[in-house]
């Protein structure tokens, strides 16, 4: 099988190379899939650049998400779940071989129906932004009432958060770059858009609130943002964290304090079991209903895997990245 893959950290068109592996078969209680799609997520060129984390394996096929076919079962698995169309989660996570591949194989339950109207590309953008913004909503207590203030109410879990919080019965409040991301945050379901290169946040949000403050924050990098939390955010409000741009940072501890507020971190990949099931049900709930919007900002060949990885990187695509095995 064809597949993309690097042997060590560094730059994207240093280290990313297209070549032949041995296609996999399903051990017991796995099953194979034959990819169409592969998401690219900030987490995967970070994983390969070598900021997060340092290669773990003499080779790594990356990426953990993406969608295609079940073609093979392995023991243990039953054969009606042949032809299947799934999207997967975690592929990559704990493993060397994650889905930019023509094949993986995993454990079976890391598979999930993709509903006959869902495309390929919408299963490649599920793994990791849509349930990341499944459980920030859930964790953040959202209920009917209340007011959030979405970061990054655009990007990849940005734009899921919004949704999955209206349906939430919650008040948003998205923040944006740029009057397109704006359009996006909009049609994902905001009430109020902020574009923070243009606007004064704590100013919109005040009177957005009635100087009370939001009553919780989904967060995607609290090294950049933890200075807005004391302008933002109301006595005993919530902060749910999901990413984080730099490995230490300064927060305002006594503001934190006084007010009892409560920083809740998620991880997307050491969901435990009961929180993987409710994500899972969640967006399934979604994509029954035909109204979950995945917003796909780019997508490219196999063999411009570089380009896709750059696309992250540089923040050029308005939207998910994907990729296209076939």
């Amino acid at each position: 099988m064809r597949a993309a893959f690097y042997e060590r950290n560094g730059p994207a068109r240093e280290v990313l190379k297209l070549g032949e592996f041995d296609t996999p078969r399903p051990g017991p209680g796995e099953v194979r899939v034959k990819l169409a799609t592969s998401g690219v997520n900030p987490s995967d060129v970070k994983a390969r650049s070598g900021s997060t984390r340092k290669i773990a394996y003499p080779r790594v096929i990356p990426h953990s998400d993406g969608a295609g076919e079940i073609d093979m079962v392995g023991d243990g698995v039953p054969t009606s779940r042949l032809g299947e169309r799934v999207w997967l989660w975690n592929a990559q996570w704990g493993r060397a071989f994650g889905t930019c591949a023509e094949y993986i194989t995993l454990p079976s339950p890391q598979a999930v129906l993709l509903p006959a109207h869902a495309n390929f590309e919408v299963g490649a953008c599920l793994g990791i932004p849509a349930m990341t913004a499944y459980h920030a909503i859930a964790v953040s207590g959202a209920a009917p009432g209340a007011t959030l203030l979405v970061a990054g109410g655009a990007g990849a879990v940005g734009h899921y958060a919004v949704q999955f919080a209206k349906s939430a019965g919650v008040t948003v409040i998205a923040t944006v770059s740029s009057p397109q991301k704006a359009n996006a945050a909009r049609g994902a379901g905001a009430d109020h858009v902020i574009d923070y290169k243009r606007e004064n946040i704590d100013q919109r949000v005040m009177a957005i609130t009635g100087d009370k403050g939001v009553d919780a924050i989904i967060e995607l990098d609290i090294a950049a943002n933890a200075k807005l939390i004391p302008q933002v955010l109301r006595p005993r409000g919530t902060v749910v964290v999901y990413g984080t741009g730099a490995g230490e940072s300064a927060v305002p501890l006594f503001f934190l304090l006084r007010n009892a507020i409560t920083l809740k971190f998620i991880y997307v990949y050491e969901l435990d079991e009961a929180e993987r099931a409710a994500a899972l049900a969640g967006i399934e709930r979604a994509l029954a209903a035909g109204t979950l919007i995945t917003n796909i900002g780019a997508t490219f060949p196999l063999t411009d895997i570089v380009a896709a990885h750059e696309a992250v990187e540089q923040g050029q695509a308005l939207g998910n990245v994907v990729v296209k095995i076939a």
